[in-house]
């Protein structure tokens, strides 16, 4: 290990005789130029000074060997200091600041503003006319929020060139979670009385509008019309069953939940988000931490990098108390224009949702550190090669698998940050499709999925695999369009050259040219791993299937063998399985099988020996 460069020795003395006491932004730099740590002050002099003039722990001790310069800004309150030490640490990148991996804007519910809204997913600039929800945790979050919702109040939440297109109602509405205003089938009037119900809701207004569609459940079964009243029974036992998930005991207002985790120089950061009294979900964030950070530093970058620029609730409760939480305050509530709290120490229902997005920080960290070499670091290169906001938290992929058109399988494979879901596995036997079409058996497949997914039987991935390039991926697109499935990427993976492994091509949906990694991406490694579990999978279903078809067959076409005889060699092995693993003298043993016979079975099974 090399020493510090000779000429990055810096001189303190001339420097901090001239540097003032107001409150300011100081810059280390390195004598290549660039930044090493971005600090701010109250007294620039004082805390400037305190590098070289006092025992130091070895992490600053490093830091400081490495310093040929220090630049200041100088700045009115420590507060506005607060502020540009934030913009300058996630534009610079400094090595030895705390620093967030991910800092995207948070997602929001969006509702448009026209004759029939639509109720979508947002993020960016909330520039759109209209009503905007939020902000929530994690585009998993919202994507939740939407199911829970579509369940209750059947808003539209097709894309608007999906809903000026269609000529006739899609799967939404047929099975009860749209009122289809794009065929006309709603008037505006009962539609706007859905998209009331809604806004109520997502302003924390749910007991208001159970009462209100209890009311209306009573006068429809008092005027007879009891269809009418059971779909409102059944939107007020889903509107309940949905507080019930999303209701904090004793907070009626917003605010937001910060706990820290942090172990050597890997730490998580836990944000549970509450708005009007209801938990819209909680999301880990691992920022990079330099060796010898504090939980309160975590927590004090976490703070700032995430706020400042943002909006903010009314309070933060954090894990722990950031050594600047006053001047944090001071600079969110002169952001906000009203009063923000943060708050470190808690009784009652509060301290009970801190120790639990303590442990949800825990566990999450030791999740990281299990899987950090692997699973992780594929997911997070994953997101870049796509362009994901987010690592994936659910991932499928669909393959088929057939042997010149015979007995085709489909397969679907699911994988979270953990690896492999077999639990969600399933495969789908493809009948009424012309042999070796597969479009047409993928098709098959994906609206057998997704029309379950669609009718809440199962969680909608981030991110849909489809093995195959251009024509599958649009194949499956025509299929996922017209189910009104959305907030999905599909990604075909297309063999390479010469099917060499390492020379794939990923399709992306919307995409026209084909997106080639390198041959050691973890990217890759991680589709291909998706991809061959997929092919596994199929292929062992359509084995078995081709196997049991023919096993049955050969059966019942053997002469000598009739309906008795059949019965009595299934019974007695339980079963084709069974019977294809016997010998001769096993089959033999059977009543009516003669020897001959059973060597009959015995070859019919595996060929003349």
């Amino acid at each position: 290990m090399t020493g510090p460069d000779p000429a990055a020795a810096f001189d303190p003395g001339p420097f901090l005789d001239t540097l003032t006491h107001r409150p300011g932004v100081y810059r280390m730099v390195g004598a290549d130029g660039r930044v090493l740590y971005v600090g701010k002050a109250k007294d620039l002099k004082r805390r400037v000074a305190s590098y070289f003039r006092r025992a130091l722990e070895g992490r600053i001790q490093l830091m400081i060997a490495q310093v040929a310069r220090v630049e200041v800004t100088v700045t009115h309150t420590e507060a506005e200091a607060l502020i540009l030490e934030n913009t300058l640490i996630k534009e610079l990148k400094p090595r030895y600041n705390v620093l967030l991996r991910d800092d995207k804007s948070y997602p929001y519910l969006y509702l448009s503003a026209e004759d029939f809204p639509r109720l979508a997913f947002h993020r960016g600039a909330r520039s759109g006319r209209g009503r905007y929800f939020g902000p929530y945790p994690s585009a998993v979050a919202v994507r939740e929020t939407l199911r829970l919702l579509q369940k209750v109040f059947p808003v539209r939440q097709c894309e608007d060139s999906v809903y000026r297109n269609r000529s006739r109602p899609c799967l939404q509405h047929q099975i009860g979670r749209c009122t289809a205003p794009c065929v006309g089938l709603v008037d505006t009037a009962r539609y706007g009385q859905d998209v009331s119900d809604t806004v109520r809701f997502l302003e924390g207004k749910a007991g208001e509008v159970v009462d209100d569609l209890v009311a209306r459940m009573d006068a429809a079964a008092g005027r007879l019309e009891f269809e009418q009243a059971a779909q409102l029974r059944d939107r007020v036992q889903a509107l309940r069953q949905v507080q019930e998930r999303q209701y904090v005991s004793g907070e009626r207002g917003d605010l937001d939940i910060v706990a820290c985790a942090l172990r050597g120089a890997v730490a998580c950061v836990q944000l549970f988000c509450v708005r009007a009294g209801r938990n819209l979900g909680n999301r880990a964030h691992f920022p990079r931490v330099p060796e010898g950070a504090t939980e309160q530093e975590v927590v004090s970058a976490f703070l700032s990098q995430s706020y400042l620029g943002r909006e903010v609730p009314a309070e933060v409760l954090v894990s722990h108390a950031p050594e600047d939480a006053a001047v944090l305050e001071e600079a969110l509530s002169l952001q906000a224009g009203r009063r923000v709290r943060v708050v470190a120490r808690v009784r009652g229902p509060r301290a009970r949702w801190l120790a639990l997005a303590r442990e949800n920080a825990r566990i999450a960290l030791d999740a990281r550190l299990a899987s950090r070499a692997g699973m992780q670091a594929r997911l997070e290169a994953l997101r870049d090669a796509l362009g994901l906001d987010e690592s994936p938290a659910r991932m499928e992929c669909l393959d088929v698998s057939h042997t010149m058109g015979e007995r085709a399988v489909a397969s679907c494979v699911v994988f979270d940050a953990n690896g492999p879901l077999k639990a969600d596995y399933r495969r789908y036997n493809i009948t009424g499709v012309t042999p070796g079409d597969d479009y047409a058996a993928m098709a098959q497949a994906l609206r057998r999925r997704y029309t379950r997914l669609q009718a809440g039987e199962g969680r909608l991935p981030d991110v849909l695999f489809v093995d195959g390039g251009k024509g599958q991926l649009g194949a499956a697109r025509a299929v996922l369009d017209d189910l009104g499935v959305q907030g999905v990427l599909m990604v075909g993976v297309a063999k390479g050259p010469d099917r060499r492994p390492g020379m794939e091509q990923l399709f992306l949906s919307g995409q026209e040219a084909a997106l080639i990694l390198a041959a050691d991406s973890p990217a890759l490694h991680l589709v291909q791993q998706i991809r061959d579990e997929a092919h596994r999978f199929a292929i062992t279903g359509h084995r078995q299937r081709r196997a049991g078809s023919r096993s049955a067959s050969v059966l019942e076409e053997l002469p000598g063998v009739g309906p008795k005889r059949r019965q009595r060699l299934l019974e007695q092995f339980g079963g084709l399985r069974g019977l294809a693993r016997a010998g001769v003298d096993d089959i033999a043993r059977v009543d009516g099988i003669s020897e001959q016979l059973a060597r009959q079975i015995y070859e019919a099974f595996h060929g003349d020996a």
